[in-house]
């Protein structure tokens, strides 16, 4: 199998269901006495990934070894020299880390299954890469990790491994791939799900956590819909139900959308859609989202609505439990419970890191700068949450658009993880990129991601330095855009 990039100029989807063919093919060749190990990225998208790579290997009676890892490192790969496994697969990581895989995995046959940018076009006889980039197929908005182990297993398995669909479209919304729609590789995918009654897309209020937050909540909380006095206040909210005639309690608690009359539904609807605060180019419709509604689960569970399921599973992969949300997508009625039961962990630590932002916004750990934010919140902040504490920040309506937040969080391991994010949708500006230009200004240190949220990891003796350069950059594009 070629692993260079593809020279044409428009996507070449034929050729890239041929590279997963082939991959599978190939795979299949692999002596059924011996174990895979898969080895999947921590986030939602790849806890996703690896649960569907894991479902077919079920289906196709292979032994396999799973591990989930943040990033690669030529230490962390250093591990997996010494297991006995022959045979690993990558799944939703190894692209951007190709050359290391290569350099220190050159003893073992490897297939990467990623869609994040390529780094490097060398081609090591020992690995089968499938990307969609070697296709000109844009993986950071077309397809997620999840989506193309789905492409992958269902080759692999003869099409019966249909039912991770619903998974794969998870991940896909795990990884912001949903903008009002799918791009068509997705949407291939949820077309599969709806046909085969795993998913229903409805039209909903753009709110979060719809299935499971009491209304009151969803308007205290919205991020996207602004009501002056309502937003941001618990008894503002609680106000507002009242003032339309909702009574925002039941018997037994608060009220959800689900337990309100269509009657209420609309009277809810039309004075949101009147009161609410304007943003220029929007419209009426503005208020409305897509919910990819998960069939066979209860309403008030977060595994009812794709986006609370992929939010759950970040939960997991942020709190080092990723093989819990792997088995809460494998179905398994317990670890869907553990899962819950973490997610509620998951909220607590994310409250410690706000809280911890709120004390130390105007001290030394904060640096402020008229179009950038610097955390460095070191021990204080759990690293798995401060990519989460950044993409919080991000949206809030405190912070003028355009300000870059990057933030930085100490490991155990005497390395510091590195997030980057930015307020608003500017154009042109790859965060995937930036943070590449400060690694490569120190040089040191990896980084990954994509445009709207990348990411690193440096030796924490390195901070000082990368903080330095962080400045440097993101001052010159502050500049740039102003010429």
């Amino acid at each position: 199998m070629e692993h260079l990039i593809s020279a044409v100029e428009t996507p070449d989807y034929e050729g890239f269901n041929q590279s997963l063919k082939s991959g599978a093919e190939l795979l299949l060749q692999i002596p059924k006495n011996k174990t895979i190990r898969v080895i999947g990225h921590l986030d939602a998208d790849g806890i996703c990934a690896s649960a569907i790579m894991i479902n077919a290997l079920i289906k196709l009676n292979r032994k396999y070894a799973l591990t989930t890892l943040p990033t690669i490192t030529e230490e962390i790969l250093s591990d997996v020299v010494e297991d006995n496994e022959e045979h690993i697969i990558f799944v939703d990581l190894g692209s951007g880390n190709i050359d290391t895989v290569g350099k220190v995995l050159s003893n073992k046959k490897i297939f990467v299954l990623d869609h994040h940018q390529l780094h490097s076009t060398t081609n090591y006889e020992n690995i089968t890469q499938m990307n969609p980039h070697m296709y000109n197929i844009d993986g950071s908005n077309e397809i997620s990790g999840s989506g193309v182990v789905f492409m992958f297993t269902q080759y692999l398995t003869d099409n019966k491994n249909t039912e991770m669909s619903r998974i794969a479209i998870v991940g896909a919304i795990g990884d912001i791939q949903e903008r009002d729609g799918f791009k068509k590789l997705n949407n291939d995918i949820l077309d599969i799900a709806i046909k085969n009654n795993l998913i229903e897309v409805r039209k909903g209020l753009k709110f979060f956590g719809v299935q499971t937050k009491p209304i009151y909540k969803l308007l205290q909380y919205s991020s996207d819909i602004i009501i002056p006095g309502v937003t941001g206040s618990e008894s503002g909210s609680i106000h507002f139900l009242q003032s339309i005639g909702i009574d925002p309690k039941t018997k037994n608690g608060w009220k959800k959308i689900a337990d309100l009359t269509e009657d209420e539904k609309k009277r809810l609807i039309a004075t949101i859609i009147m009161k609410r605060v304007v943003k220029s180019g929007s419209s009426s419709s503005d208020v409305f989202t897509n919910s990819y509604l998960l069939i066979g689960e209860l309403d008030d569970v977060p595994f009812r609505d794709a986006k609370e399921f992929a939010t759950l599973l970040n939960s997991c992969g942020r709190l080092n439990k990723a093989s819990i949300g792997i088995g809460a997508c494998l179905n398994d009625k317990k670890m869907k419970e553990m899962a819950m039961q973490n997610l509620t962990d998951y909220r607590k630590e994310l409250v410690n890191a706000l809280n911890w932002y709120k004390d130390n916004a105007n001290t030394d750990r904060v640096i402020k700068k008229k179009n950038c934010i610097i955390i460095n919140a070191e021990d204080e902040v759990i690293p798995t949450i401060i990519g989460t504490l950044g993409s919080i920040l991000s949206k809030s309506q405190d912070i003028p658009p355009n300000t870059f937040i990057l933030s930085l969080a100490r490991n155990h391991d005497d390395t510091t993880k590195i997030s980057l994010r930015i307020t608003g949708n500017p154009d042109g500006i790859n965060l995937k990129e930036v943070i590449e230009s400060i690694i490569q200004k120190i040089n040191h240190g990896s980084s990954g991601g994509h445009s709207f949220a990348a990411g690193a990891v440096i030796d924490t003796d390195k901070e000082e330095e990368f903080l330095k350069a962080s400045l440097d950059v993101l001052e010159s594009i502050i500049i740039e855009e102003k010429i």
